[in-house]
């Protein structure tokens, strides 16, 4: 029987953060069986790993519906789980480099990210799922779609209440990123110049929404530095899950000459 370890990542208290399942020792479990222990204990991912070779660590991410190809909170979770080091993740969207230090941070560098426009179409079909209007939008950080190991559309809400009530349509909403093959929405409210709040959507992993996404932050900062929005060395704080309960804090950093994003956060184990 697979040993489930239980971590609560981007936040150093079990009460907060993004749960994630951890299983090291995944490499007799089948698609199904890991989909089973990933719909059982119902958090937003849990990571598989399936091989390993020294430092380097075959790792899948299944959410309670379906395999995702990168998920960060688990990464993290992962990462810590295994101990200080540095350690590199091949998951389904590529190689992904993780370093944890002692104090239980972990920092990945993403796969190289790609920004792309969000077809009119696609956003009429968004708002109308999220039941948002034009109106609701930031003008000065346009909606996009951004890749960082999962693609994420992007869309800024012009006030803190517009993002704080969130109340979208399930199956419209689920429907849409399942046709886009969309992971989450990151949706997000420019606090400071760098800080965000965000919000992420995830009704295709069988989640109404998730505390805490390190693949979404990935992708926000790829998104930051193509809008001119951020600089090329950066670093921005995302604030996550304190609508829900959970406050989440993840770092993002920005690198001259390296095309991933850095992302950066603790993680703790989840004991009762």
């Amino acid at each position: 029987m697979a040993d489930i370890q239980r971590y609560a990542a981007f936040t150093d208290d079990p009460q907060g953060g993004n749960p994630a399942g951890v299983v090291l020792d995944a490499g007799g479990l089948g698609d199904e069986q890991m989909l089973a222990i990933a719909a059982d204990l119902g958090y937003s991912e849990t990571a598989f790993r399936t091989g390993t070779d020294g430092d380097r660590h075959r790792v899948r991410y299944f959410a309670p519906l379906a395999e995702v190809p990168f998920c960060g909170h688990a990464t993290v979770a992962t990462a810590v789980a295994l101990g200080p080091g540095e350690h590199v993740f091949l998951t389904n969207a590529g190689e992904v480099p993780v370093s944890v230090d002692d104090a239980g941070r972990a920092t990945l560098t993403s796969v190289d990210p790609e920004v792309t426009d969000l077809a009119e179409g696609d956003l009429v079909a968004l708002l109308a799922a999220l039941r948002w209007t034009d109106f609701d939008l930031d003008e000065s950080l346009p909606p996009k779609v951004a890749y960082a190991g999962a693609r994420h559309p992007i869309l800024a809400a012009g006030t803190r209440k517009r993002l704080a009530d969130l109340d979208y349509d399930v199956p419209a909403l689920k429907a849409l990123m399942e046709a886009r093959n969309w992971t989450t929405v990151q949706l997000v409210f420019r606090a400071a110049d760098d800080t965000f709040d965000v919000r992420d959507p995830f009704p295709v992993g069988g989640v109404y929404e998730d505390p805490a996404t390190g693949a979404a932050a990935a992708a926000f900062g790829a998104y930051l530095r193509e809008m001119w929005i951020a600089s090329d060395d950066a670093t921005v704080f995302l604030r996550q899950g304190d609508d829900m309960g959970r406050p989440s804090r993840i770092t993002v950093q920005l690198v001259p000459g390296e095309p991933g994003v850095r992302v950066s956060g603790n993680a703790v184990p989840i004991t009762a």
